[in-house]
C-alpha cells in the first residue's frame, strides 16, 4: 500500500512572518476575510496584530469569537451562519487548536452543507470538497492544527470529544511567527510544548510510522527537547524553537497517526474541560512504559534526541527508561503535574476509558489494548 503525505501549499515561518498574510490574500484574489479567533486573543490584542496589517492593506475582514477552549459543535454551527452572513470568501484562523479546529469545520461544511450537524465529520468523513479556503496563525507552540488533516470537536452533549480526520481541511497557508506566541503565560507554554513532545513521541513510534514521517519526528523531538524550557522562561531563541518544533511535528503525525495518549487525554477534555497539552503530558511517560515493547529500538532513538548522554553503551532496556525518565525530567522542570489526582473522578474511569478505547486515536498505538488496559493506566495515573 502506498504512503500518502498531505502538506500546506505554502508556509512561513519566522518573526515577522505575518507579514505576508496580506499578500497572500490578495495574490489569491480573496475580497473579504472571515477571522476566527478566541475571545481572550481578541481581548489581549493578539489577534490584531493581523487586523492591523489587514486594516493597512485595506482587505475587509469580519471577526468570529464565539470560540471555547474546547469548542462545541454549537461553536461551529453558529460559525457557520456567520460565515454566510458575511460574505466573505476565506477565513483567517488566529489562535491555538481551538481557533484553527472550529475553522476547519466551518470550512468543511461551508463546501459540504451535507455535514450541517457537525457529528457526522467524526472519523474520516466522505467529504468531497475542499474546505473555505484557510490561513492559520498559530498563537501557541503545540498543537500544529495549521498543518494537519486533523480537527477536534466537543459534542458537550455527550461529554465526548470527536476527532475528525479529513484531507480536505488542511489550511492553504501556514504562518508561523513565534511573535505571535509571545504572549502565552508560562503555564500555556509548557502545556501547549508537552502536547508537541507528545505528537512527535506518539507519531515515532505509531502503527503507521514510516522513514519520511520518522525523519519529521525524530528532528521535532530534537528540537523540542532543546527549546521548550527556554520558551517557558519567553526567551527568543525558545519560542523561535518551538514555534518550528511543533510544526514540524505536525507534518509527520497529520499523516502517520498518534496513539492512546491522546485517546486517553480526551475524555479528559470533554468531561472535566482539562486543557488537552496538560492531559497529554502527564499520561505520555505512563503509555511510554506500557508501550515499551512494541517499539523496537525507537526508545533509543528518543532518548539520543531527548539529550541523554552514552545511549549507544545501554541495554535496550536502560535506553527504554532513560527515554522515558527524559521526558518525566523535561515534564517536571516546566511545572507539568506528575499524576490526574487533581483531575479525575474514580466513579468516570469506566466512562473514560470506553471513551478513550472508542475514540479514533487508538487504533494507532504500537501495541493492541483493551478497554481493561486503558483502565488500569487510568488507575495507574491517579
Amino acid at each position: 500500500m502506498a504512503n500518502r503525505f498531505v502538506l500546506n501549499e505554502t508556509s512561513y515561518h519566522g518573526k515577522g512572518a505575518i507579514l505576508a498574510i496580506a499578500d497572500e490574500v490578495k495574490a489569491r484574489g480573496f475580497k473579504k476575510s472571515f477571522v476566527c479567533s478566541d475571545p481572550d486573543l481578541i481581548k489581549f490584542g493578539v489577534t490584531k496584530k493581523v487586523t492591523d496589517i489587514l486594516d493597512n492593506a485595506k482587505i475587509d475582514y469580519e471577526i468570529y469569537s464565539e470560540i471555547k477552549a474546547n469548542p462545541t459543535i454549537e461553536n461551529v454551527q453558529g460559525g457557520v451562519e456567520a460565515f454566510k452572513k458575511s460574505g466573505a470568501d476565506h477565513i483567517i484562523a488566529i489562535g491555538g487548536g481551538s481557533s484553527m479546529d472550529t475553522a476547519k469545520a466551518i470550512g468543511i461544511i461551508i463546501e459540504n452543507p451535507e455535514f450541517a450537524d457537525v457529528r457526522s465529520l467524526e472519523g474520516v468523513a466522505p467529504t468531497k470538497n475542499k474546505c473555505t479556503p484557510i490561513i492559520a496563525v498559530p498563537t501557541t507552540a503545540g498543537t500544529a492544527a495549521e498543518v494537519t488533516i486533523n480537527y477536534v470537536i466537543t459534542d458537550a452533549q455527550n461529554n465526548r470529544k470527536m476527532v475528525c480526520v479529513d484531507v480536505h481541511d488542511i489550511p492553504v497557508v501556514a504562518v508561523v511567527d513565534p511573535d505571535m506566541m509571545a504572549s502565552m503565560p508560562k503555564g500555556l507554554t509548557a502545556a501547549t510544548g508537552m502536547d508537541a513532545l507528545t505528537h512527535a513521541i506518539e507519531g515515532y513510534i505509531t502503527k503507521g510510522a514510516w522513514e519520511l514521517s520518522d525523519m519529521f519526528h525524530i528532528k521535532a523531538i530534537e528540537i523540542i527537547a532543546k527549546s521548550l524550557r527556554g520558551a517557558v522562561e519567553n526567551t527568543d531563541e525558545g519560542r523561535e524553537g518551538m514555534a518550528l518544533g511543533q510544526y514540524v511535528a505536525g507534518m509527520g503525525f497529520s499523516n502517520v497517526g498518534l496513539g492512546i495518549v491522546h485517546s486517553m487525554a480526551h475524555p479528559l477534555g470533554a468531561l472535566y474541560d482539562t486543557p488537552h497539552g496538560i492531559a497529554n503530558a502527564i499520561i505520555l511517560p505512563k503509555v511510554m512504559e506500557y508501550n515499551a515493547e512494541a517499539t523496537g529500538e525507537k526508545y533509543r532513538d528518543i532518548a539520543k534526541a531527548m539529550g541523554v548522554a552514552n545511549v549507544d553503551a545501554m541495554s535496550l532496556s536502560d535506553a527504554r527508561k532513560a527515554a522515558v525518565d527524559a521526558v518525566k525530567k523535561l515534564a517536571a522542570d516546566v511545572g507539568i503535574p506528575s499524576d490526574l489526582k487533581e483531575i479525575v473522578k474514580e466513579e468516570d474511569i469506566a466512562f473514560l476509558a470506553q471513551s478513550a478505547f472508542d475514540d479514533a486515536c487508538r487504533p494507532g498505538n504500537p501495541k493492541d489494548t483493551s478497554v481493561e488496559d486503558i483502565t488500569k493506566l487510568y488507575k495507574e495515573l491517579l
